[in-house]
């Protein structure tokens, strides 16, 4: 068992590292994150009756649609509008853990203003986030606006003052309040230690919490106080967050833009992390047994109750806690990154403090201690239930590198989450001795190279993008303007059809044949029905796919028609003939 925990914590270090290393050194233009106000630039005009808000965007970063809001202040409240947004880029947005969507570079925000009084004020709330993982707080801008002279003025605040009778006092279009101060680092701190507190919610941490404090229950900390397990749980946390600190800042340093979070950024670290929620979860159902003290780290880290075992599970719950975020986290994480780098390790600082938190006090509340029921049965069922949250993150981990390599990624990885499966159940069946001894055990082995091997090569998965999608006149539009056409109809369920694409369609020859003779691809999908394909593969007497056309440049000619089985001559030989017609 010590294996499997050795190889999957393996797993997720270099994937960590492996991100960090591979960081494109040009993502950014500096080795800092924009300030808000230079990320995102409104220019307020007015045009007739509409007032248009056109935003500038730096590259590198985005703009959410859904969290544009606009409201018309007065002295009786707010009125939310609706004015009028154009579409957006889809794109999945690992902390909101949906695709949402967005504007990048440019967008404009269009307002009828023709009901409103002549001067009125505008209060404008806008988020957004870098490509490299930093997400900024929830911004407001309050505008004073003018129709009469259509001067417009950005001021701090909401400008319509109300006495003390009820009366209401506009200042000056011209007038602007001082400058706010700005917030004390101590608003930050308290800030990142409250998000850490609230980390401890989520599914991914709140288990390791839970069982460290079964450990209190059960009375297995050994020797030591209770209190010096507390602070050997928050050292291996916050050492942690240091170095989860330190790796951003030199990634920002080196020209690139990093935050919290980036590493799901990576197809690697996300299997890796999917692997390490499975193989905890089958541990808290008691498939596999690794001590309640790390639940899956290592045995030997934790044997005993020592110390030794309380730091690692510290070190486990910053793992576990690096794919999630909760409240109070943004506003502090995105200070942290736009500030020195002492300030910026501060911060981490304080944010692993949070976490360790609950712990840490009760370790040294005796009081709460006496409080948690006697040990007894309702342990180990417990324990069996906390699996579940971790089965959860690791299907959600799943979703998300399915968003980011394909579906066929996502099966993939699910066969090498049944390969570590495969693996533990092999290494709890190795005969004591016998021939076959040495042959059972390679075959664990074997299932733990083809796990890591499935995680380490997730960016193959993704889909290529240069296909154009079938429609009736798609291909007599290419062909008109004189190019070939090479056209694949194929669906997600057709073994086939992945098995050509491996070996004729994903190679690098093949592709360098296209680029030669500039041909045009186009995939026809039939994984769902489709009217439109299924005429054609009647038209070409098929009755499923896969087919494959090659159509001349001349629109004269007819497609050749290619084999269902492919190999990669076949393919290249085909086009290159019908190049030359």
């Amino acid at each position: 068992m010590k294996l499997i925990t050795h190889v999957t914590l393996w797993l997720v270090l270099a994937a960590s590292a492996f991100n960090a290393w591979a960081a494109d050194p040009f993502a950014a233009s500096g080795d800092e994150f924009l300030p808000v106000e230079q990320a995102y630039q409104a220019d307020l005009t007015l045009k007739g009756d509409e007032l248009h808000i056109d935003w500038a965007i730096a590259p590198g970063y985005y703009l959410y649609k859904k969290e544009f809001k606009l409201d018309h202040l007065a002295p009786t409240g707010k009125t939310r509008l609706s004015p009028a947004l154009e579409k957006g880029k889809m794109k999945f947005d690992p902390y909101f853990n949906k695709d949402l969507e967005t504007y990048y570079n440019t967008t404009r925000i269009v307002l009828d203003i023709s009901a409103y009084d002549s001067q009125f004020e505008l209060k404008m709330k806008s988020q957004g986030c870098a490509d490299a993982g930093l997400c900024y707080a929830p911004r407001s801008q309050y505008f004073q606006i003018d129709k009469t002279t259509g001067q417009i003025t950005q001021t701090k605040k909401q400008q319509t003052i109300v006495t003390q009778d009820g009366q209401a006092s506009e200042p000056s279009t011209q007038a602007a309040l001082p400058e706010e101060a700005p917030q004390s680092l101590i608003v930050y701190i308290l800030l990142a230690i409250g998000g850490g507190i609230l980390l401890n919610l989520m599914p991914c941490v709140f288990p390791v919490l839970s069982l460290k404090a079964l450990s209190f229950a059960s009375h297995s900390e050994g020797k030591h106080s209770h209190q010096a397990h507390g602070w050997a749980y928050t050292a291996g946390i916050i050492g942690s967050f240091v170095i989860v600190a330190l790796v951003i800042l030199a990634l920002r340093s080196a020209g690139t833009a990093a935050g919290w979070g980036f590493q799901l950024q990576s197809p690697l670290f996300v299997a890796a992390v999917m692997y390490l929620f499975l193989v905890m979860g089958l541990s808290l159902s008691g498939m596999i047994y690794f001590g309640t003290g790390l639940m899956g780290v290592g045995q030997n880290l934790t044997q005993g109750g020592g110390l030794k075992g309380s730091f690692f599970t510290g070190v486990l719950a910053a793992v576990v806690a690096s794919p999630c975020t909760g409240p109070m986290m943004a506003p502090a994480l995105g200070f942290a990154l736009t500030q020195p780098a002492y300030i910026a390790v501060l911060i981490f600082i304080a944010l692993g403090f949070g976490l360790a938190l609950p712990f840490l006090a009760l370790s040294y509340s005796p009081a709460l201690a006496r409080k948690l029921p006697a040990p007894g049965t309702w342990m180990e069922v417990l324990k069996q239930f906390l699996a579940f949250p971790m089965y959860i993150t690791a299907a959600w981990l799943l979703y998300v590198f399915g968003n980011q390599v394909g579906m066929t990624g996502a099966f993939f990885l699910m066969l090498g989450a049944i390969a570590i499966v495969y693996a533990i159940w092999v290494f709890q069946h190795v005969p004591e001795k016998g021939a076959g001894k040495w042959l059972v055990q390679l075959t664990g082995y074997g299932a733990l190279v083809l796990a890591a091997y499935i995680a380490y090569n997730g960016e193959t998965f993704k889909k290529d993008d240069t296909w154009a999608p079938y429609t009736p006149t798609v291909i007599a539009e290419l062909r008109a303007g004189g190019q070939p056409v090479f056209v694949d109809f194929t669906a997600d369920w057709c073994i086939t059809c992945k098995v050509n694409e491996k070996i004729a369609l994903d190679r690098k020859e093949f592709h360098e044949v296209v680029k030669q003779y500039d041909y045009a691809k186009v995939k026809g999908d039939w994984t769902n029905q489709d009217e439109d394909i299924t005429n054609i593969l009647t038209e070409y007497k098929r009755s499923g796919v896969p087919l494959y056309l090659v159509f001349p440049a001349d629109p004269s000619k007819p497609a050749e028609v290619l084999p269902q089985i492919l190999t990669k001559n076949i393919v290249i030989e085909a086009l290159k003939r019908n190049a030359a017609l």
